[in-house]
C-alpha cells in the first residue's frame, strides 16, 4: 500500500486527509511513535476489550514528510487488511473506528475530504 494524500480503510464510505496543521508533535501527543524509518505510525484496537487480543486494528502511517499516508484495518496479527463495513456483525468496530478518527479530526491530525 503506497502513501496517499487521501485516504480511507476498505469498504469505507469517509475520505480522509492530513489536516492542515498536522505537525509531528500533533501526531506524537495523539499516539503516534516514530518507526525505525522515520515515519509516524498509530496502531489502535477496534475491540470492545482494549485487553483483547483477537479482534481488528486500525492502522495509520503518516510518511516523514508529513504530506502523505496510508491506513487500513487489519487483523489481529496486522497481516491481512479486512473490511469491516460489508456486515453488521462488525458495528461496534466500525463506531469505534468512527469515534478515533473524529477524535484526530478535532486534534488536527485529520481532515474529512469533502467533494
Amino acid at each position: 500500500m503506497a502513501f496517499e494524500k487521501q485516504a480511507t480503510v476498505l469498504g469505507c464510505p469517509v475520505t480522509y486527509k492530513l489536516g492542515e496543521n498536522a505537525k509531528k508533535y500533533t501526531l506524537r501527543d495523539n499516539g503516534f511513535t516514530e518507526t525505525n524509518s522515520g515515519n509516524l505510525q498509530l496502531i489502535r484496537p477496534l475491540d470492545a476489550t482494549p485487553q483483547s487480543k483477537q479482534g481488528f486494528k486500525l492502522k495509520i502511517t503518516v510518511a516523514k514528510d508529513l504530506e502523505s499516508f496510508k491506513m487500513s484495518i487489519t487483523t489481529a496479527n496486522g497481516m491481512k487488511a479486512m473490511n469491516i463495513f460489508n456486515n453488521d456483525k462488525f458495528e461496534m468496530n466500525q463506531e469505534k473506528f468512527y469515534f478515533l478518527m473524529d477524535g484526530m479530526i478535532d486534534r488536527g491530525c485529520f481532515a474529512k475530504v469533502t467533494e
